[in-house]
């Protein structure tokens, strides 16, 4: 289900609705889903709480708090609700196009 698009660690059965709700997110300047851009980078899931590592294709990116915003409504909406959801923005390591999914490469033209 994960198709290696990040990392995770976690009960199995969360990753299925983790990663529907993630594809339900889109990077507005692109018109693609975060997963299929590259930008999440990876989720553990412990002790009630769900850490995201999440990054932008640039530090000046105009739609990162909408995005952020994005991403914890839809997990919100997606998983228990005692679950505890933390949404970290990363810069390390830097965003590259080969993060993108074979889909979004060739929607981009690359």
């Amino acid at each position: 289900m994960n198709e290696e698009r990040f990392s995770y660690d976690g009960p199995p059965g969360l990753l299925p609705a983790i990663v529907r709700a993630l594809e339900r997110v889109v990077d507005p300047e692109v018109a693609m889903n975060i997963l299929d851009v590259g930008l999440v980078y990876g989720v553990k899931v412990a002790d009630g709480r769900l850490d995201l590592d999440l990054t932008m294709t640039s530090a000046a990116c105009p739609v990162t708090d909408i995005i952020l915003e994005d991403v914890e409504d839809a997990l919100d909406q997606a998983l228990p609700p005692e679950l505890k959801i933390h949404v970290e923005l990363v810069w390390e390591p830097p965003w590259t196009p080969q993060r993108m999914s074979a889909k979004a490469r060739s929607f981009m033209g690359w």
